[in-house]
């Protein structure tokens, strides 16, 4: 008996032990990947139809889970990027519409918790970005700027001074990149705070693939070769971190194939479709350029890498012309960037991380690009303060295919480059809009005049929103404006006490058709 109790007592003592351990916090290295205007239909592992193969992406895919539903806040790129960082809806902060100019002040909060200071505090990790920033930083203007956020804005600037405000102030040890997007000026990179050269006058591109507005370009900018420079630039900070015994968080936006679609020579006519198709493929093989250098330093299993888009794929793409090589950039979903329409904001999301994650998942979890901040916040065992992250949620239990009860986010929002609204909960999701909110049809006023004021879809039944369901179910529509009206008024979507949000309120009233 008595030697029975103690194989008891060791069992239990041992069992409690493999608990204990399983719930440990981790510190896998981290690299996450932001495409740019890359659409759902564009990675052949999310689409049958695809007229052409991402065997990169598709193979983190197979080794990793595939989010079949996942979404980004905001069907353009600045309001994207802030919420991945701050793990906050975007449209809380100062931008209620539209993007930041090359030459914006930062959008992100000096006193706001970003994922890299998160990861930098708790784990003590090493920290990086390489690419297009796009949230704003402040040059060292000359006099007083004017209207910087246009697009057409060419304010003075003195190029042989750091800038402030940066990726370096907001959480990251090391940064290479440039500040808009890249047919925005000025073209001019700038490493840890500091521009590479002082650059001169460069002219307008009017190819519409090609295009980029004229501006300030450096001596070592050349548009052609940013991405291949963001890329060996990446390959160089994994391989300087790999030998180190601390981890490393690698923010990797890349700047294609958003215009100018300039796909090197060996790309051209790979993808028997058109420029962007071949652009596509040199942003998968950038994905395998990434790979093969975890590969080489033996650090492949203890990395995750995460892998999606910050919205859908813009017109530039041309769909008439991909529709004659048979592919849909948004798949089956209707409209695409800027739209409030499923193909604005749907996008493919992948996450690969060997010692964990199983191989070859696909979940249906209805995700959202806002919550990598709660996620890696489980994962490194962070308490994530109550004034940070406000519309977070952890996609750890889906990722590790742990049991859970319920769908991990209440409801999910969107939202349109004219700052419309959508919101998604199971199956059903309201529009408080007559139109796309955005560049596709319906969004003049003519058309917008002869819709009723609101939309909702059943997308499990609908998946291409082309059944407005209003009047019929009248209790949906009204309990997901309320909710909507909740997560606003709040200040957050979470759990937790009552947050303020950013620049002028709006949504005093909700009076929505002024949204």
């Amino acid at each position: 008996m008595i030697i029975r109790k103690v194989l008891l007592f060791v069992l239990l003592l041992w069992a409690g032990n493999m608990q204990a351990q399983s719930e440990q916090p981790d510190s896998p290295n981290i690299i996450v990947i932001l495409a740019d205007d890359l659409g759902y239909g564009d990675i052949s592992a999310f689409n049958e139809n695809a007229a052409f193969q991402t065997p990169n992406v598709d193979k983190l895919a197979e080794t990793g889970i595939k989010f079949t539903d996942a979404h980004t806040t905001s069907a353009v790129c600045t309001p994207t990027r802030y919420s991945l960082l701050t793990g906050r809806y975007n449209w809380r902060s100062t931008l209620k519409r539209f993007v930041l100019s090359g030459y914006s002040r930062s959008l992100i909060e000096n006193e706001r918790l970003t994922l890299p200071e998160m990861l930098q505090q708790q784990q003590q990790y090493h920290t990086g970005f390489v690419g297009k920033w796009h949230l704003g930083w402040d040059w060292a203007f000359e006099g007083e700027p004017k209207n910087i956020d246009a697009l057409d804005s060419r304010p003075a600037v003195d190029f042989s001074k750091p800038i402030e405000n940066g990726p370096s102030e907001h959480g990251f040890d090391y940064s290479f990149g440039f500040s808009g997007s890249l047919d925005m000026p000025p073209y001019v990179y700038v490493e840890n705070g500091m521009p590479t050269s002082i650059p001169g006058d460069t002219t307008v591109n009017y190819d519409y693939k090609g295009f980029w507005r004229k501006g300030l370009t450096g001596s070592d900018f050349e548009h052609t070769r940013v991405l291949p420079d963001l890329t060996e630039k990446s390959v160089e900070y994994i391989s300087r971190r790999a030998d180190e015994d601390q981890p490393f968080f690698l923010y990797f936006p890349l700047p294609a194939p958003h215009t100018p679609i300039l796909p090197t020579s060996e790309f051209i006519g790979q993808s028997n479709a058109n420029l962007y198709g071949d652009f596509v493929l040199q942003v998968d093989h950038v994905v395998g350029e990434i790979m093969r250098t975890l590969d080489q330093h033996g650090i492949r299993d203890e990395t995750l890498v995460l892998f999606t888009s910050d919205n859908g794929a813009s017109p530039r793409a041309d769909f008439e012309e991909l529709a004659q090589a048979g592919h849909d950039p948004s798949y089956i979903y209707r409209g695409h960037k800027a739209d409030i329409y499923e193909g604005g904001h749907r996008v493919p999301f992948v996450i690969s991380w060997p010692e964990k994650i199983e191989e070859g998942v696909s979940t249906s979890e209805t995700a959202s690009i806002v919550d990598l901040m709660a996620t890696f916040a489980d994962m490194t065992g962070f308490t994530l303060p109550d004034d940070a992250a406000e519309d977070s949620y952890s996609l750890l239990p889906v990722m590790l295919q742990q049991a859970y009860d319920k769908p991990l986010r209440e409801a999910t929002v969107f939202h349109s480059v004219s700052g419309r609204f959508a919101i998604r909960k199971g199956p059903w999701k309201l529009i408080p809009w007559p139109g796309s909110g955005g560049w596709s049809y319906p969004n003049t006023e003519e058309e917008l005049r002869r819709l009723p004021l609101f939309q909702l879809y059943n997308l499990e039944q609908d998946p291409a929103e082309q059944k407005n369901l209003v009047h019929l179910y009248p209790e949906k529509v009204k309990e997901l404006k309320s909710l909507l009206e909740d997560y606003v008024r709040r200040g957050r979507s979470t759990p937790g006490t009552r947050q303020e949000n950013d620049g002028p309120d709006r949504w005093a009233e909700l009076d929505w058709m002024d949204l």
